[in-house]
């Protein structure tokens, strides 16, 4: 029983058994032809670079923030929200530990949750205490490009001279 096949044009026909839909391979099998790729090269970004990845945040951040008023019988955001700033860094850091622990133990899929989690519970933090995305995208792009070593260095000479000391050990 032959099946009917719909072409481009909406109408049916009756597949055509003389041409085959697709080209013999080796020992009988058949291929699918191939088609040219029409996407376009996209060149790659460094981890750092602040693009559409951020915008997932910014996204979450807007929806945290338009919670903040909200029901916390009704909203997860809200009821963190309503018991302070602590209790928002508590969890958060609840949920870094969680992190930690996957990571430790290999656990790469339960990680990327994990992960999911503390970007949640960050944002969330942020909102507790007035901070915003884009705060943080400039700090991390005003750091783009400085070595870890230099940066902490610089911070260690600055922590004394923030208290009246005049070392640059910390004691």
């Amino acid at each position: 029983m032959a099946k009917t096949v719909k072409k481009r044009t909406g109408k049916k026909r009756e597949p055509d058994a003389a041409k085959p839909r697709r080209k013999p391979g080796p020992a009988g099998k058949t291929k699918k032809r191939k088609r040219a790729a029409a996407v376009p090269h996209v060149p790659h970004v460094p981890p750092l670079a602040i693009g559409p990845g951020s915008a997932v945040l910014d996204r979450l951040f807007a929806v945290v923030q338009s919670r903040r008023d909200a029901d916390p019988a009704i909203s997860h955001s809200a009821r963190l929200l309503a018991r302070g700033p602590a209790k928002v860094a508590q969890k958060f850091g609840e949920e870094a530990v969680e992190c930690l622990i996957e990571a430790v133990a290999g656990n790469r899929d339960a990680m990327v949750g994990e992960s999911a989690d503390v970007l949640y519970h960050l944002i969330v933090l942020w909102v507790a205490a007035g901070v915003t995305p884009d705060e943080v995208w400039a700090e991390l792009k005003r750091r783009e490009g400085i070595s870890g070593i230099a940066e902490k260095a610089a911070r260690a000479r600055a922590l004394p001279v923030a208290f009246g000391l005049e070392t640059t050990k910390i004691p």
